[in-house]
């Protein structure tokens, strides 16, 4: 399948095997001195060629200022900077402007929506003369001038556009929300979105909108129609009742050819596919589409019918690299599996071996796992890729005791183990990671990338459905258990508890977070009246008088559509189980997290540190454990690797791009939770972060933007 990808791409392109690719672009003879675009430029490199803080003098940086927000929330925001000006999202989603060199708020936008969860930027359009800020709020994309923060009346409706419009079916209707931007080509905003894990969920079509009206000028469908590429990798009708193979992680673009690479994520349900048996294409694919007309140029699947929801989470890197004295330009992409693929930008084709490697069959009655799954030769994984005894904590005797017995008890082969009933199956590295939704930083002169990673293992286990129960344990089956378990115990920090939540919420806030959600967690604006009401009787344990019915009637008395819920399945997920020892770390040796630095041209890597501690053993004397971390790293011309994202000791560090050697780290308000931005104001550069500590609920709670500069 991988060759005939590519050989349709080069036809299609006019393109043989035997030729290369020149240089096509150069870096501006004046560095860029803004942070205009998401994750940097729309090469997705995360690199700024702004050299006033170097490998010498990053010790000296200093808090230059701090704005706090009283909110609570995970924006995740990767802020940009035009001119003076700061753009970012609060916790509660509205939009401000700040006075980039000290922090003064200039403006806020409102947009009314109650919502919460990512938003991690925005994007930005001028023509020299006009200019606006599209910005998602939930399912709306806004057009906002920069200078006032109004809504642009002539975009769309008063201003936005809705973004459930368009798409296939009533799931459309249930939630859609961006949780990164768009990215600008010509005078097109184009745009993925965020949907649920679970049906019901739309097909997530790509979609390029004119900046000036609002009106849709092309879609690209990753669950193809019929006629269309792909389509017989699905079950017949699966465009109308399958849904997501959503882009959810944002794009990169080669703006001088018309390429925008969009990665896809898993085909809904994540963990049981009997409803959509087959490769299920563009699922779990990087897309290589013209920019201009939505048109598919090349594609690669990273993983076929995905069982384990290994969604591509960050947009890929373009970057030019050298073989055999020759340049290419070539488009690099980081995976959950802890893999980097590398790719000719034009033509598709690998530019390291890739084999198709087979694997188990599946023994859950109904599924069909892919025989093989494609895994590259080089670079080398940058994250474990099995756990064995050997890897089990050794912390203290009595966690790695604890963690042996329960290992004996695991299946835990490897990647792309079919999940099975009953047993739990290891994911290593786990759900969130290797790589994570931050992306990865590129040198585009040596050809280096640079990406952090959690490195610690979860596992997964299929349950059967219940035939018979409530209408509200039926709705908490359909809706809740993927992420809350059959428990209700959840993963907490990550995903909290359910159990005794009435001890903690009243019913009516419970209710208020279901139809608006809270942080990761989606709203379940589906859910009114009499369906609520029977989740809340379930969650808080309150007499209910309906009787037990049986699955269709608790479906049916939901205001979903029967065929789109996921009890229609004979198996469910049983939760998101971290691999975590008694005391709450993992279970597994360190290290939990790591910054890793690889070289494209050869795909060797260079250089591995541990990214992260936690402060408590840190004080007993274990330190470099590496912890969870989320959000990118950030390159600077001068060799600065700055980056925060750990989770539990809330720093932000600068590595030496050259050895991985620390070179300094500050002390945070909150975790840097996502990706750095730098940027220079009246000849001084900044290096500015939003901090919250929403991932840590035993942390304080808080939520800042702070920049840093030389004295």
């Amino acid at each position: 399948m991988i060759v005939r990808a590519i050989r349709s791409a080069a036809l299609c392109w006019g393109i043989t095997f035997g030729s290369t690719l020149a240089v096509t672009t150069a870096l501006a003879a004046t560095p860029r001195s803004d942070w205009p675009v998401y994750g940097g430029d729309v090469r997705g490199d995360r690199y700024s060629p702004l050299t006033q803080i170097t490998p010498r003098n990053v010790g000296t940086l200093k808090l230059a200022w701090r704005f706090d927000i009283a909110e609570q929330g995970e924006p995740e925001t990767n802020p940009l900077v035009i001119g003076r000006t700061l753009y970012a999202y609060t916790p509660e989603l509205k939009l401000i402007a700040l006075d980039g060199a000290t922090g003064k708020l200039k403006w806020t936008f409102d947009s009314g929506l109650k919502g919460s969860g990512p938003h991690r930027g925005l994007a930005y359009w001028s023509d020299g003369t006009h200019s606006r800020l599209l910005a998602g709020v939930m399912h709306y994309l806004y057009a906002i001038d920069p200078r006032t923060g109004k809504p642009i009346e002539s975009f769309g409706e008063h201003g936005r556009i809705d973004l459930r419009k368009n798409l296939i079916g009533e799931a459309a209707q249930s939630y859609v929300s961006m949780t990164s931007p768009g990215i600008i080509y010509k005078d097109l905003i184009i745009v993925g979105f965020r949907t649920r894990e679970v049906k019901p969920a739309p097909p997530a079509d790509i979609r390029a909108y004119d900046v000036h009206t609002g009106a849709l000028r092309w879609a690209f469908h990753t669950i193809p129609h019929d006629g269309e590429f792909g389509h017989d990798t699905w079950p017949e009708d699966a465009w109308e009742k399958s849904g997501s193979a959503n882009n959810w992680a944002g794009f990169a673009l080669d703006e001088r050819r018309g390429i925008v690479y969009a990665p896809t994520g898993s085909a809904v349900d994540d963990f049981y596919g009997a409803d959509r048996i087959g490769n299920d294409l563009f699922a779990d694919t990087l897309l290589a589409l013209d920019a201009n007309t939505g048109k598919r140029i090349w594609h690669f699947q990273e993983v076929h019918h995905d069982i384990w929801d290994r969604d591509l989470p960050s947009p890929p890197a373009l970057v030019t690299l050298t073989r055999e004295g020759e340049r290419i330009d070539a488009v690099a992409q980081t995976t959950k599996q802890g893999y980097v693929y590398v790719f000719n930008r034009v033509t598709g084709e690998p530019l390291f071996p890739i084999e198709e490697v087979p694997y188990p069959a599946s023994d859950v009655p109904g599924e069909m796992a892919s025989p093989t799954q494609p895994r590259p030769l080089a670079p080398e994984p940058f994250a474990r890729q099995r756990l064995t005894e050997n890897l089990l904590t050794k912390r203290t005797p009595e966690a790695h005791e604890w963690a042996l017995a329960q290992f004996y008890t695991f299946r835990s082969e490897g990647q792309f183990i079919p999940l099975s009933v009953g047993k739990a199956t290891v994911l290593f590295p786990g759900f969130d990671g290797g790589a994570e939704w931050g992306g990865a930083a590129v040198d585009p002169v040596k050809g280096i990338l640079y990406v952090n990673a959690n490195d610690v293992a979860w596992t997964a286990v299929l349950l059967p459905s219940q035939a018979d129960m409530d209408p509200g344990a039926a709705l908490y089956q359909t809706q809740c258990s993927t992420c809350h378990g059959a428990s209700r115990a959840g993963s907490p920090p990550t995903t909290p508890s359910l159990v005794h939540i009435e001890a903690r919420l009243t019913s009516t806030q419970i209710a208020e977070v279901i139809r608006v959600g809270r942080g990761r967690m989606p709203p379940f604006t589906n859910l009114n009246g009499v369906p609520l009401d029977a989740l809340l009787g379930f969650l808080t344990g309150t007499e209910r008088t309906s009787p037990p019915v049986n699955t269709s009637d608790a479906q049916q008395a939901a205001s979903v559509p029967l065929e789109a819920t996921a009890a229609a399945a004979p198996y469910r997920f049983g939760g998101y189980d971290k691999f975590l020892d008694p005391e709450g770390y993992p279970a597994v040796a360190p290290p939990w997290g790591t910054l890793s630095a690889i070289d494209l041209n050869t795909g060797k890597t260079v250089w591995r540190v541990p990214l992260g501690e936690y402060p408590e053993l840190v004080a007993r004397g274990l330190k470099d454990t590496g912890c969870e971390n989320y959000g990118g790293p950030v390159l600077t011309a001068s060799g600065v690797l700055f980056i925060g994202a750990t989770i539990f000791d809330h720093k932000l560090r600068a590595f030496d791009s050259r050895s991985g050697q620390l070179l300094w780290e500050t002390e945070l308000p909150y975790a840097g939770i996502a990706t750095p931005a730098t940027y220079q104001i009246d000849g001084k550069q900044y290096i500015a972060i939003a901090t919250d500590n929403a991932r840590n609920k035993k942390a304080m709670q808080g939520f800042a933007y702070v920049a840093y500069a030389l004295p």
